[in-house]
């Protein structure tokens, strides 16, 4: 006899449908799975076949085939040991093949026939919903799956409960979320800029970064602070809407880094991945592409200290991440695109002893050695950088100082402020942030007057900045009259902006 349950495969972010079928005939016993299954697909025959014995039922001693389709895919995981032992189950005559008509069905069995959870579930809910099927999960699952609106999420701890749920013998209530609550998150647990001693000009750069979404460098001694100004930006980004925060969860629930109690991530990530990071691993990658560093700080932050201490190729694949908002990675059998819309944070000596400029500490680099050791940063990469700015070693008056420094919560006030206005901005087009403006938007939204033209034009002949550099100015400048509640760009706002390009003056 031939059953068919309808489950999924995730593709990217994305999950596409996948029909397996279970063909059971007389025979010598054989399970035999077609449809490009891996061999943790492959190897769920041993696992369905405990399940299912110690469920209770007998498990056919026949051929039975199992076809994944569409055959020309890769499947991989564990997600089909439901679906398959649902199958079987349908084609022995204990489950009606019309109880599953209307469900995708995904899961991993344990032996004792236990279902377990997977990783994946939000894209695959979402493709359930498009289909206009309702979905049956793992019940640590079931929480996920119910952030799509609209959707029928049934959550089953064990392959006995799923047969009688089937059957008609047990009622099972769907899973409901109220996804707001998940956002009511205390912003007291989060690091503060009050903790951090002088350095108001490097928090002046944070905000206007926050509020604008704009790429940081930060270049100072080891000790001035720049690794704990870092960790204590995303106390001042703007809250995640509802749908960032459902593409950044989709994201990682492929990866598998969801908490088990927090199924929804609303906080903005901060992805600090170690200097000795591969390529691959920060990008992503592998035989069967996963998302990398990149992909995961999607929405949020990806920050990287002692930037110059990465190998150069791993530098250099973020240049389409920075500039494009995703990546794509080619396998000779798919190309998958992973979103990488992050707010790249760097932290640099400005010198390979680490001291230059301190005036407590001689530096004893040569011109040569500096520009050598500024050179690992490319020039490419580093274009793509909005805001440069110097962070000094704190003085001893600061740091024993009773001076009070203004709290996170008044700088995100402002910030919330500045992105409120270009949401109004832009809410005719796909972009939210003016870091994300392209030439288009650039010409209607950051006219300058000819005073300020020259100035910028000045700047441009001294530095030898480029054509994106020279955007990206104009794209500070915008923030920061944002952040002062100007409609126009004036010529203070374009001076500050100069100022935040620290790394095109020449080393003398």
């Amino acid at each position: 006899m031939l059953a068919k349950v309808f489950s999924g495969t995730v593709l990217g972010i994305d999950a596409i449908p996948v029909e397996v079928e279970v063909d059971i005939s007389n025979g010598l016993p054989v399970f035999s799975t077609v449809g490009l299954p891996d061999n943790a697909v492959k190897e769920s025959k041993d696992r369905v076949k405990s399940a299912i014995k110690n469920s209770g039922y007998d498990f056919p001693a026949k051929r039975i085939t199992v076809n994944l389709a569409p055959a020309d895919i890769k499947k991989e995981g564990t997600t089909f040991d439901l679906p398959v032992a649902v199958g079987i189950l349908i084609a022995e005559g204990l489950i009606a093949q019309s109880a599953v008509e209307d469900y995708f069905i995904l899961g991993e069995l344990s032996l004792d026939g236990t279902i377990r959870a997977i990783r994946g579930i939000l894209p695959a809910a979402v493709s359930a919903r498009s289909e206009g099927r309702a979905i049956i999960v793992p019940i640590e699952n079931s929480q996920e799956a119910a952030l799509v609106e609209g959707l029928k999420v049934i959550g089953l701890r064990s392959l006995g409960d799923l047969v009688e749920f089937l059957a008609g013998r047990a009622e099972i209530e769907p899973s409901v979320v109220d996804v707001e609550s998940f956002f009511n998150s205390d912003l007291n647990d989060c690091l503060d800029l009050a903790d951090v001693k002088g350095q108001e000009h490097v928090k002046r750069a944070i905000e206007v970064a926050a509020a604008g979404s704009h790429n940081v460098l930060m270049i100072g001694p080891p000790g001035s602070g720049k690794t704990m100004l870092a960790r204590r930006l995303p106390s001042v980004m703007p809250e995640m809407t509802i749908d960032e925060a459902i593409e950044t969860t989709k994201i990682h629930s492929v990866a598998g880094k969801l908490l088990p109690k927090k199924v929804l991530v609303t906080d903005r990530p901060f992805r600090s991945p170690h200097h000795t990071i591969s390529d691959a691993a920060l990008i992503g990658g592998g035989t069967n592409p996963k998302p990398g560093e990149a992909s995961l700080a999607h929405n949020g932050i990806l920050f990287l200290d002692e930037v110059l201490e990465f190998k150069k190729n791993v530098l250099e694949v973020l240049r389409q991440p920075v500039e494009d908002g995703n990546v794509t990675i080619s396998r000779v059998a798919q190309t998958i695109t992973y979103p990488s819309s992050f707010m790249l944070v760097c932290a640099m000596n400005p010198c390979p002893c680490g001291f230059l400029g301190d005036p407590a500490k001689k530096c004893g680099c040569t011109p040569p050695q500096i520009r050598r050791y500024r050179g690992r940063l490319s020039g490419p990469l580093l274009d793509r950088i909005d805001i440069h700015i110097d962070v000094p070693a704190v003085k001893f008056k600061e740091l024993t100082g009773d001076r009070p420094s203004e709290p996170s919560c008044d700088v995100k006030k402002r910030v919330d402020r500045a992105r409120s206005v270009q949401l109004e901005r832009f809410s005719k087009s796909d972009i939210y942030k003016n870091a994300a403006m392209n030439t288009k938007e650039i010409k209607k939204y950051c006219h300058i007057d000819e005073e300020t033209k020259k100035i910028l034009e000045l700047a441009v002949e001294r530095l030898g900045l480029s054509a994106r550099a020279f955007t990206r100015i104009l794209k500070v400048a915008r923030t920061i009259a944002d952040l002062e509640g100007s409609e126009a760009i004036e010529t203070g706002h374009v001076s500050e902006a100069i100022q935040y390009r620290t790394l095109d003056r020449p080393i003398r």
